[in-house]
């Protein structure tokens, strides 16, 4: 038990003195979750608002194909987008494996179906005299789409906050994609496999505590979109 004791005691240690490998780590996560969330609003938010709000032929289908990924597993992720971005794939030329980039790649797939699916249920679940009412004073286009997404603005924050919780915390796609390359592609969830696997619980278990942070900020965040919902 002593070993853990101390681990516990050096890993804040490190965290109060802000040891530069342990917040690379964490700086590099925070980048790599910015970019994959940007890319992932950007294209979620239209998207969710298309399959919610239009009836199309296949919408159905489409929707299934959504609410599927969102338990999709990011060891396959991670496998398929790698098949892609590796040297002998058809994105190889664009060097994107073992890169910042790449990894969001895998993110994005991971984060989006989550926008679109809780996106499109939150359009659904608005009022239809809205609808009406917008269509009545002139909204269309981008002014209804943003007028129906502001209306379900909190549903919409949710899937930010419950996307965001999924690739924060996620390592296969990390792991498979970035390499765990020091100072450049270690992330906290990978360096807290590596460290442990070497035997240093002390920076395994700082960079634990502040993921734990970052899940309980999120966690905090949802509850209090949940009761304003």
């Amino acid at each position: 038990m002593d070993y853990i004791t101390e681990g516990i005691v050096k890993a804040f240690q490190l965290i109060a003195v802000m040891d530069e490998e342990t917040f690379d780590a964490v700086y590099t996560t925070l980048r790599l979750t910015g970019l994959s969330m940007f890319a992932i609003m950007t294209l979620g938010l239209p998207l969710g608002f298309i399959v919610g709000y239009f009836e199309f032929p296949g919408k159905k289908t489409l929707r299934t194909v959504f609410d599927t990924l969102l338990s999709i597993p990011t060891v396959i992720v991670g496998l398929l987008v790698y098949a892609f971005i590796s040297r002998r794939g058809p994105l190889g030329g664009y060097e994107l494996l073992f890169t910042i980039r790449g990894m969001a790649i895998g993110q994005i797939i991971l984060g989006l179906p989550i926008v679109v699916a809780f996106t499109a249920t939150a359009i659904e679940g608005l009022d239809r005299r809205l609808r009406l009412t917008l269509l009545t004073l002139g909204a269309s286009g981008t002014k209804l789409a943003l007028s129906s997404l502001w209306e379900g603005r909190f549903q919409v924050m949710a899937a930010a906050f419950t996307a965001y919780g999924r690739i924060v915390g996620e390592v296969g796609v990390s792991m498979m994609l970035g390499g765990n390359i020091k100072w450049n592609t270690r992330t906290i969830t990978t360096a807290i496999t590596l460290e442990t696997g070497k035997g240093d619980f002390a920076t395994g278990i700082a960079l634990g505590v502040i993921l734990l942070l970052i899940s309980f900020i999120l966690n905090l965040s949802l509850s209090f979109l949940r009761r304003r919902t």
